[in-house]
């Protein structure tokens, strides 16, 4: 095991829902952290639910690669090492979700930068601390790496395209002590989630829709968090929860080929999908 006791922990996103459950979990298992979120106040507010001495709290662009290299000098200056990157932030659609037939191609953009883009900056920039203190780098991923991402497009392929850099990164790092794993959430009670579940009606209907009940109940922060935190101390390739998603990932060519049958014959799917469309151009 790797024990979380004294090292140091930075976390993108982390005024968030799995940012700050994770946060509150490695903490508890006696970590230090470096806290980061687009604004300020964020963090600082998350900040103040710890000892001043073990937490440095700072706001972060992640799709600014030089910010966040000043952030781990900061942190190296604040604790002496970082052994730990949780590339964590990510975003979806700002209103209401698209196709990519009718999405804005700004808003695509947007997405990508920050959840593909973003991601690799937080990682790169760890890397030269990762290495020296034979670390581990957790990279947030998502079942939709292996899930058809209908409505939701440039989210699912950043989230595929993270996969498979950490895989890659993975490999490279063999031999020089430090190494990376992936975790892939299913949906969990997050302000992302919550267009899924009751917050734009299409959206939940579409879900309803294209996945049976038992893959659709959201888990909390927290248990994502347990999950996420054993994961770094076991230095996992994979952390999947709710775990019943390690089924679907070491079967995904034949699910992969069964859900886009599925989704693709649903007329009832198809129906909803003109109708996002038709809102989507009002």
């Amino acid at each position: 095991m790797y024990s979380l006791k004294g090292k140091t922990l930075f976390i993108t996103g982390a005024a968030g829902g799995i940012g700050a459950a994770v946060a509150r979990e490695a903490y508890g298992r006696g970590a230090n952290l470096i806290l980061t979120d687009i604004t300020q106040e964020s963090v600082d507010t998350l900040a103040n639910e710890f000892d001043a001495s073990r937490v440095l709290p700072l706001a972060l662009d992640v799709t600014d690669f030089e910010a966040t290299q000043g952030v781990i000098s900061k942190g190296v200056e604040t604790f002496g090492h970082v052994d730990i990157c949780f590339a964590n932030a990510g975003i979806s659609w700002r209103g209401d979700p698209a196709t990519v037939f009718s999405c804005d191609p700004d808003e695509f953009r947007r997405i990508v930068d920050v959840d593909l883009f973003g991601v690799f900056y937080s990682v790169k920039a760890c890397l030269p601390e990762i290495v020296r203190n034979s670390g581990f780098i957790m990279v947030t991923s998502s079942v939709y790496a292996f899930t058809n991402g209908m409505a939701n497009a440039p989210y699912a392929t950043s989230k595929a395209a993270v996969e498979q850099m950490t895989r890659s990164l993975r490999c490279e790092l063999a031999g020089t002590g430090a190494t990376a794993g992936v975790l892939y959430p299913g949906w969990v009670s997050t302000p992302i989630a919550k267009v899924a579940f009751g917050g734009h009606a299409l959206a939940t209907q579409m879900i309803n829709t294209a996945f049976p009940a038992f893959m659709r109940q959201p888990i909390s922060p927290e248990a994502l968090a347990a999950k996420a935190v054993k994961g770094m101390e076991k230095r996992a390739f994979a952390t999947l929860a709710p775990g019943f998603w390690s089924l679907f990932s070491w079967f995904r060519g034949p699910y992969a080929k069964l859900s886009d049958l599925v989704l693709g014959s649903n007329k009832k799917l198809h129906r909803l999908t003109r109708e996002l469309e038709a809102l989507n151009r009002k």
